[in-house]
């Protein structure tokens, strides 16, 4: 929710700036006419409380506060870290990367034959590891046990390697490889 707010507000501030720019130049060049200006400039500065004094009031209050805003997210320190599964042991803590555990699936599963352009996602939840598998098939053996053999593959080796239970491993066969013709040319 707060990025989708900090989104608003660059946007809003973008807009703003943009416009005050496209003034500024428009100005310069001459191209607002002076009279314009002289009105515009006399509405804001006269002693009572115009519209355009309430605008321009307005706009910079909300432009000095949308800076104000941005100039924290800039300075503030970042506490995010890699998304990672932690584990305690007799010895300490245990860290290790979501994408850690991703690539060894990917491992796991390069090794059967028949699968090429593999993807991983791995989701943790209560009841261990869920790991998603996309891959094109070669389109040559039987799709119901190469993908067995890759999830078998993939529970036994991550849960092998990172002590983690892997509660389901769910492969998703996108496409087949296409093989496209190869022509040999003659040298005569």
């Amino acid at each position: 929710m707060v990025k989708l707010l900090d989104r608003l507000l660059l946007f809003l501030f973008s807009l703003a700036i943009m416009f005050l720019s496209a003034i500024a130049v428009l100005t310069a060049f001459q191209l607002i006419p002076m009279r314009s200006t002289d009105y515009f400039l006399q509405d804001v500065f006269d002693s009572g409380f115009t519209v355009s004094k309430a605008w321009v009031i307005g706009a910079g209050i909300v432009i000095f506060l949308i800076s104000i805003r941005f100039f924290y997210i800039s300075v503030r320190r970042s506490r995010t870290q890699a998304p990672s599964i932690d584990q305690r042991s007799e010895y300490g803590d245990i860290r290790i990367s979501v994408e850690t555990v991703e690539n060894l699936a990917l491992k796991a599963a390069g090794r059967s034959r028949g699968v090429r352009d593999l993807r991983a996602r791995v989701k943790v939840s209560e009841a261990g590891l869920e790991i998603g598998i996309r891959t094109v098939v070669d389109g040559e053996s039987s799709i119901p046990e190469l993908t067995e053999e890759i999830q078998s593959a993939i529970k036994n080796h991550v849960e092998e390697i990172t002590g983690i239970p892997v509660s389901g491993v769910s492969v998703y066969v996108a496409n087949i490889v296409q093989n496209t013709p190869t022509f040999k040319s003659r040298v005569e």
